[in-house]
C-alpha cells in the first residue's frame, strides 16, 4: 500500500508572487534556468545547439549574451558559484538513455570547461542543480511518481571526465492544489529547477506549481533536504522551470513560452525560521523532503489511489515528453 503523509501548508506569511517585469525578447523562449549577482539576471533556454547565456537587466530587456560554441545536449538548469563561474546543468534526459550527463562551467567572457558525469544506478532525467558554499554541485533528479533522487560528484571534477556521481538523499513529492503547469496536478510534483540563497542557507528546489525552501544554517545541502520545507505556491505558471534567489532574500521565477513574466516573492528567505531547522535529516542520511497530496486524496485506499497516481502520472508524463526534446 501506498503511504499517505500529511500536507505541507504553504507559508501563510509567504507574499503572492508579483509580476516585476516581462521577458518579450524572441531569442528566450524556453527559460529554464534563472540567477542574479545582484545587479543583472543570467537566464539560459531549454536545450540548445551551443552555449548561450543572456544577460539581463531588471526590466527584462537583454544586456548581451555570453556565448561559446559548445554543443550541449539538453540544458535544463542554471546556478552560480562565488567566483561568479555560471554553471549549466546539462543534465537532461527524457527518453533516460544518456551514458553521462554534464556541467558546463562558463566564465563571464565565455570560457567554458566541460565536466562529464554519470550516475551509479542508470539513467534519469535531472533539471535541479544546487550548488552549496564551496561549490559542490548537487542534481536533483525528475521523475513522473515524485521520487526524486539526489546526487553530487563522488570527487573532485575532472575534465573532461567522467566524474562518478554518488546518491547522497531522496526527496518524496506528492500533488498540492496549486494550479498550473502543462500536465494538470502531475506538475506539482515534477522538479524543474534549484537555488541556493546568496549566503548558502537557504535551498530551494521547485516543481512546475510550488517551490520548496530548506534551512541550511551550516550550508550542507544533503542535511537542508532532509528538513521540513516551507511551501510557496507559484500559481498559474503554465511551463514554470526557473528559480533564483536576490541578495536579499527574494525570490524570483519565470517559465517556458513568449512573452512570461519574472515573478518575485520578497523575503521569501525570512520564512525559513531557525525553529525550522529542529527537524532531522533522513534515516540513513537520506533527504526526505515534504510529501504533499491533493485534498481528499486521502479517503481512498492505498491500493487504489496507488494504480490512480500510476496510471494518471504516467499519461500525463507521456504527454509532457511529446512536447519536449528527447
Amino acid at each position: 500500500m501506498l503511504g499517505l503523509a500529511l500536507c505541507a501548508p504553504p507559508a501563510t506569511a509567504a507574499e503572492t508572487p508579483a509580476t516585476v517585469c516581462t521577458v518579450t525578447d524572441k531569442r528566450i523562449t524556453e527559460l529554464s534556468g534563472l540567477v542574479s549577482d545582484g545587479r543583472n539576471w543570467y537566464a539560459i533556454n531549454d536545450g540548445g545547439t551551443s552555449v548561450q547565456v543572456f544577460v539581463l537587466g531588471r526590466d527584462c530587456v537583454v544586456q548581451r549574451v555570453i556565448t561559446n560554441s559548445t554543443d550541449p545536449y539538453d540544458v535544463e538548469d542554471l546556478a552560480r558559484s562565488q567566483d561568479g563561474t555560471l554553471w549549466l546543468s546539462d543534465t537532461g534526459d527524457n527518453d533516460k538513455k544518456r551514458d553521462t550527463v554534464a556541467l558546463l562551467a562558463v566564465t563571464p567572457q565565455g570560457k567554458t570547461t566541460l565536466y562529464r558525469l554519470t550516475y551509479p544506478d542508470g539513467a534519469h532525467d535531472a533539471e535541479a542543480l544546487l550548488l552549496d558554499r564551496k561549490g559542490t554541485p548537487y542534481l536533483v533528479t525528475k521523475n513522473p511518481f515524485g521520487d526524486s533522487g539526489v546526487y553530487r560528484p563522488s570527487g573532485e571534477l575532472r575534465s573532461p571526465g567522467p566524474t562518478p556521481l554518488e546518491r547522497v538523499g531522496s526527496l518524496r513529492f506528492k500533488t498540492t492544489d496549486t494550479p498550473g503547469g502543462p500536465v494538470g496536478g502531475f506538475g506539482s510534483v515534477l522538479v524543474t529547477g534549484g537555488a541556493t540563497s546568496a549566503d548558502g542557507t537557504v535551498i530551494a528546489l521547485r516543481t512546475y506549481t510550488d517551490a520548496y525552501l530548506y534551512p541550511a544554517p551550516d550550508g550542507d545541502v544533503a542535511a537542508a533536504l532532509g528538513r521540513d520545507p516551507v511551501r510557496i505556491p507559484l500559481a498559474d505558471e503554465q511551463q514554470g522551470e526557473a528559480i533564483a534567489f536576490e541578495q536579499d532574500g527574494t525570490l524570483l521565477s519565470g517559465g517556458e513560452g513568449t512573452g512570461r513574466p519574472i515573478r518575485a516573492v520578497k523575503g521569501a528567505t525570512a520564512l525559513v525560521t531557525p525553529a525550522t531547522t529542529d527537524a532531522a535529516p533522513g534515516a540513513g542520511g537520506q533527504a526526505t523532503g515534504s510529501e504533499t497530496d491533493s485534498g481528499g486524496m486521502e479517503a481512498l485506499p492505498g491500493l487504489l489511489f496507488a494504480l490512480c497516481v500510476a496510471g494518471g502520472a504516467a499519461f500525463a508524463w507521456t504527454k509532457l515528453r511529446a512536447r519536449r526534446r528527447g
